[in-house]
Parts: structure tokens; sequence; C-alpha cells
């Protein structure tokens, strides 16, 4: 996945999710690979790569540091998000 492709806004668990599986699977990892990285069950991935917005932020912290991924904030420029970017 080049850097590009990472450089995006995500707005929704499900894009959160999408983004997290393109990168397991160039990483040629089995959703039950990155659960035992991480120390948790293989059915916690699947749910969060299908945008189950009830994932524990350590589960995320740990996800990312295992994929060699990074979270940054970014203002959106705006006075107020749009309706639409948050659901």
């Amino acid at each position: 996945m080049t850097a590009t492709a990472m450089n995006q806004p995500i707005r929704s668990p499900k894009q959160l999710g999408s983004l997290i599986r393109q990168a397991r699977l160039q990483r040629s990892m089995t959703q039950k690979d990155l659960a035992d990285l991480i120390g948790t069950y293989q059915k916690t991935i699947s749910q969060i790569e299908n945008g189950n917005p009830g994932a524990k932020l350590e589960t995320m912290f740990s996800i990312l540091a295992a994929l060699d991924l990074d979270l940054e904030l970014v203002s959106r420029r705006k006075s107020r998000p749009d309706l639409g970017d948050i659901f």
C-alpha cells in the first residue's frame, strides 16, 4: 500500500476497518495472525475490519502498532463537521 493510499481522512469506523484490512493483507497476515500478535481474538479483528464502532481504543492502538501504522489527527479546516462526515 502506498503512503498516499494511507494518507486520507478517515471519518467512520467502516473506513478505518477497510484500511486496517488493506494493511493487514499487504503484510500477508490473516486475521488470526494479527489477533495472536496483539493478544485478542480473530473475531475482534473481523468486527473492527467490518466497521464495528464498539472497538476499544487500546485495541485499535495495538492493531496500528502491529501493522506499523500511526494515527495522526488533523484539523478539518471547517467551522463545524458535516453530518455526512460523522455518520
